[in-house]
């Protein structure tokens, strides 16, 4: 058995230098052994990426499939109302997600945002069709996603050119409290008619002295490196 003079790592029989270091190995009580296999490949060889055309393909197919199917057993089987419209509709939204950043090449950060609030509003409308409950999806749910939309496209203008940790969390932890309180007026709108912040005004100020503490962290130099030391980032 071997052992790096440098480092003190343990050697196999075919080193011939340390794998750690790079010191050469020189032990005339054990040579190389040259007549074994190596532990690791001599050449570097990589899985070869699959290529967007079969990604698309194969997520469209399992889509494809499983709403067929659902379609199908529906058909078949009308107990219970069109229930594979839920299912299909959420395969459409998936389908969006998944399979339309990769069919569109060059699609910009913002279409995509917009496109994924798109998917899940129209899939909202579906249940609201299906329920009868175009009340609540006129006044809560398309409300709230044209507001996420808004918040990820301001998310990503403010950071598409390289902010710190402390920035983006900053920024993030100040759009999650604009939309809590957005939320429950939206809700207390549409229930009461009156708004009276609860729970909302509670999250978003436990959210504001963070976004303050942390706001001290990013301007004091002094502070921010031993919180990056004690934080390793």
């Amino acid at each position: 058995m071997s052992y790096c003079v440098n480092c003190g790592v343990e050697l196999d029989p075919t080193a011939r230098a340390c794998p750690l270091c790079q010191t050469p190995v020189v032990n005339p009580a054990q040579p190389v052994r040259e007549d074994l296999p190596t532990p690791f490949p001599t050449e570097r060889q990589e899985v070869p990426p699959i290529s967007p055309r079969a990604s698309i393909l194969l997520s469209s197919s399992i889509l494809g499939v499983v709403s067929g199917c659902c379609g199908v057993l529906n058909l078949l089987f009308l107990h219970g109302g069109p229930w594979s419209l839920y299912v299909i509709g959420a395969c459409a939204m998936l389908w969006v997600w998944i399979v339309l950043p990769q069919a569109i090449s060059g699609l910009p950060v913002w279409g995509a945002i917009l496109a994924d609030a798109g998917s899940v509003a129209a899939y909202l409308a579906v249940i609201a069709a299906l329920c009868d409950g175009w009340g609540w999806y006129a006044a809560i749910a398309l409300p709230i996603m044209a507001i996420l939309g808004v918040l990820a496209c301001v998310y990503w203008l403010a950071v598409r050119h390289g902010r710190s940790i402390l920035s983006r969390v900053n920024l993030a932890l100040g759009e999650i409290a604009v939309f809590l309180l957005l939320l429950e007026w939206l809700i207390d709108r549409h229930l009461t008619g009156t708004y009276q912040p609860g729970w909302s005004g509670v999250t978003a100020t436990i959210l504001a002295v963070l976004l303050l503490l942390l706001l001290i962290v990013r301007y004091d130099p002094e502070l921010r490196e031993r919180v990056r030391r004690r934080f390793h980032f």
